[in-house]
């Protein structure tokens, strides 16, 4: 049975981020995805990318391989009340607030990264147990490439970065928010300008991020709207839209129109024995404040410096305490910051929605408050002060 210092499952951008950041850390590293590799690239998710997360991709050598769309100005506003504030990336001496760009495309810059590093990737194989013996972890293997490795892996930590394994599961929070999430290609009239516009409806929020010369749309409704909306055609859904955001854009044709549940799903404990859970594996958030892939890929780069910091047996309990401990603050933050913005902005009682109005109208005068917001979105709970 082969061996290896960690076995990584999931070959998406959580799991080839955590490969390239320990290419050099002298670990046997090998992936497994359930996948094809063509699966992977065709993601058609639109993923938004924190300023920190582009540091980060920077370090890991990808950056300059991925068509990323900057955001440069983020309006925040509500439908039917006062209150707006502005967040611009010159106020805090930096390019862009974040970016804009596709989940498949950022795979394969990783993919091809992590193949030139000589680390090996065995597609359409899933993981279908594991089970922890004596200093490592057996995996059992099934699919296409099982066969090369008679069926079995042997590790000393398992990181799990995508979704999730049969058998056994550690006690997990779930709260259905009971929202679909509509996600489409939308038009525009002279160009988004690297502004992205999050507003506020009775029905949920909608949010446009600048992606390439269109925007982005992440429009969540309750399931049976979304069933609705599905329906209309094209040119009565784009007029729907404008009607959400006023003069503020000019929307002119929709594509590629799609639906998700939203949920909020996360492991008390990201540790286990030998194993360790990342990504929407360890934790899957509302896309509100599109904080899941940039909180996934602080745990990995965690991950990665705790196990160097830790050398020897990647396994060992008080290496995996170690990473959990550093990783509880900005984790939970993430996680209590993404679900409260859900049931204050998702709820249209008239004093909540007064009390929003206020909330933005003081992120806008007061500038230290603003700051704090702009700085956790970019770098997470750690960055203030």
């Amino acid at each position: 049975m082969p061996q290896h210092d960690l076995l990584i499952v999931g070959a998406g951008p959580v799991g080839l981020a955590l490969a390239l950041a320990l290419k050099d850390s002298g670990l046997g590293i090998v992936l497994v995805d359930a996948r094809a590799r063509a699966a992977v690239l065709a993601d058609p998710r639109i993923l938004a990318l924190a300023h920190g997360t582009r540091l980060t991709l920077e370090r890991l050598g990808v950056w300059d391989e991925l068509p990323a769309t900057a955001i440069r100005t983020i309006h925040v506003s509500q439908q039917g009340g006062f209150g707006r504030t502005l967040l611009q990336a010159e106020d805090y001496g930096v390019d862009a607030l974040g970016y804009v760009a596709p989940a498949g495309a950022l795979a394969g810059a990783l993919r091809v990264a992590v193949e030139r590093a000589g680390i090996p990737v065995v597609d359409e194989t899933e993981v279908v147990a594991l089970n922890p013996a004596a200093g490592q972890v057996v995996a059992s293997l099934a699919g296409s490439g099982a066969s090369a490795h008679d069926g079995s892996l042997g590790a000393k930590l398992v990181a799990c970065a995508e979704g999730g394994l049969k058998g056994a599961e550690p006690d997990i929070v779930e709260h259905d928010y009971w929202q679909h999430a509509l996600i489409a290609r939308l038009g525009v009239a002279n160009g988004h300008g690297g502004v992205a516009f999050e507003r506020f409806t009775p029905e949920g929020p909608i949010a446009l991020l600048p992606h390439e010369g269109h925007f982005a749309l992440v429009h969540v409704v309750a399931p049976e709207r979304a069933t609705e909306l599905l329906a209309l055609p094209d040119a009565a859904y784009v007029e729907l839209v404008q009607q959400r955001f006023g003069n503020r854009v000019r929307l002119t044709t929709v594509a590629d129109r799609l639906r998700y549940p939203l949920l909020l799903r996360y492991r008390r404990d990201p540790i286990g024995a030998r194993t360790v859970w990342l990504g929407n594996a360890a934790q899957t958030l509302h896309p509100v404040a599109g904080q899941g892939f940039n909180l996934a890929l602080r745990d990995v780069f965690a991950l990665a410096q705790t196990l160097q910091d830790h050398p020897g047996d990647p396994g060992t309990a008080a290496t995996l305490s170690a990473y959990r401990d550093n990783r509880r603050l900005d984790r939970f933050g993430a996680i209590r910051f993404t679900d409260a913005l859900v049931r204050i902005f998702s709820n249209d009682l008239e004093f909540v929605r007064a009390a929003r109005g206020a909330a933005l109208f003081a992120l806008d005068a007061v500038p230290p408050l603003r700051h704090f917001v702009a700085r956790r979105m970019m770098f997470g709970a750690r960055a203030w002060p």
